[in-house]
């Protein structure tokens, strides 16, 4: 280590990116102040609620299949969670007999568990969103 210079001058090529980004966001933020047209309206004033106009009570009722699919959906990321760190490790799992056989063979039994369900919420009908069914 060259004892020339403070060990804190290591840092400064982190400090002079943070000012960059600090002057750049600054920057954008002013010049859209100061270029910007800013004329006020009753639609600007407005609510903004997905591109529809704020009607009726907000309280509304939503389907159940709007939940199942927000299940579904956790359910699956879930999957995807405990596959990437197997595929990641998967070279170093250890060989029973055959080498990797016994941790392939867990990934097959999960993904077995998880086609089983997929195939049930598919003939449930919760994947169809074309036909308008009554609520699950």
């Amino acid at each position: 280590m060259n004892s020339s210079h403070p060990y804190i001058w290591n840092y400064l090529p982190l400090a002079l990116q943070l000012l960059v980004v600090v002057a750049l966001a600054g920057g954008m933020v002013a010049a859209s102040f100061f270029i910007g047209q800013h004329k006020r309206s009753k639609v600007k004033a407005g609510a903004y609620e997905c591109g529809m106009d704020p009607v009726g009570d907000a309280r509304g009722r939503f389907s159940v299949r709007f939940y199942m699919v927000a299940m579904l959906f956790i359910l699956f990321d879930v999957e995807a969670v405990f596959m990437l760190p197997w595929a990641v490790i998967f070279r170093k799992l250890p060989g029973m007999g055959y080498p990797k056989f016994f941790g392939f063979s867990e990934m097959i039994v999960y993904l077995g568990f998880v086609a089983v369900g997929l195939f049930y919420v598919w003939k449930k009908g919760i994947l169809d969103w074309g036909e308008d069914k009554a609520d699950l």
